[in-house]
């Protein structure tokens, strides 16, 4: 699918998350400006989620009620690391996790995620490839 705007990946990402179920896990990729955190804004409005949605950055991983678990690993080193912060704990808590930065955390995904590629193609274009 090619976007050329945020409200089309926003759109995009809200059909898509009518083909989730509560436990799966997506494995969202893009570089830096892509557009990730917009398709998870979409992904959330999908869900029903009304709160506003913000990167975790910082925080590592951001819980919205159960729902959906949206993580940023980029500052991670390893899927140890992601283990002694318990954040693997979350991979079976029922929700759904979208997890930026899986790469960093390769070890320890769980096996069957979903993935979803983000790439740039032009200033506001992207191509958004989610995986069947």
């Amino acid at each position: 699918m090619i976007s050329h705007s945020e409200r089309e990946t926003t759109e995009y990402a809200k059909k898509y998350a009518k083909t989730l179920s509560a436990g799966d896990v997506v494995l969202l990729e893009g570089e830096m400006g892509a557009g990730t955190t917009v398709f998870v804004k979409g992904l959330a409005r999908g869900l029903g989620i009304e709160e506003e949605i913000t990167s975790p950055t910082y925080a590592y991983m951001n819980d919205y009620g159960g729902v959906l678990y949206h993580y940023d690993c980029y500052r991670l080193k390893s899927g140890a690391e992601a283990e002694a912060l318990g954040l693997t704990d979350y991979f079976y808590a029922g929700g759904i996790c979208v997890i930026e930065w899986p790469q960093n955390i390769a070890d320890v995904l769980p096996a069957g995620a979903k993935r979803v590629r983000i790439v740039r193609r032009g200033e506001k274009e992207r191509e958004i490839v989610a995986d069947e």
